[in-house]
C-alpha cells in the first residue's frame, strides 16, 4: 500500500474577503474530489484571504498510480485561472518506508 499526500499552495486572485476565498477554494476541492476519487481538504492559511493551502492524498496500490493522481490534481489546479500556484510538496509513503510498521 501506497499513501501519497500533496501539498498546494496557492494565490487568490482578486479577493477581499474569507467569504470571496471560500468561493473560489470550494469549487477546486469539490472537482479534485469529483475528477480523482481523492481526499482533499483546505489544510492552511485558513485566516488569510488571498492564500490557500490545499491538501490532497490518495492511497493505492501502485506507487505509479499513486504519483500519476497526485500529478494530475496538480496540473488541475495550475490550469485554474483564478488560482496562482505557488508551491507543490509531493510526498509518498510505502510499505518499506520508515515509520510504516506491519499490523498484526
Amino acid at each position: 500500500m501506497y499513501v501519497g499526500a500533496l501539498e498546494l499552495d496557492v494565490l487568490l486572485g482578486d479577493v477581499s474577503s474569507l467569504k470571496g476565498k471560500r468561493s473560489l477554494v470550494r469549487p477546486v476541492i469539490a472537482e479534485l474530489r469529483r475528477k480523482f476519487e481523492v481526499a482533499v481538504a483546505e489544510a492552511g492559511h485558513l485566516d488569510l484571504h488571498r492564500r490557500a493551502l490545499i491538501g490532497v492524498s490518495c492511497v493505492a496500490a501502485d506507487v505509479d498510480h499513486v504519483t500519476e493522481v497526485l500529478n494530475r490534481c496538480e496540473r488541475l489546479v495550475v490550469g485554474r485561472p483564478e488560482l496562482e500556484l505557488l508551491s507543490a510538496r509531493h510526498r509518498i509513503i510505502g510499505p518499506h518506508d520508515e515509520g510504516m510498521s506491519e499490523l498484526t
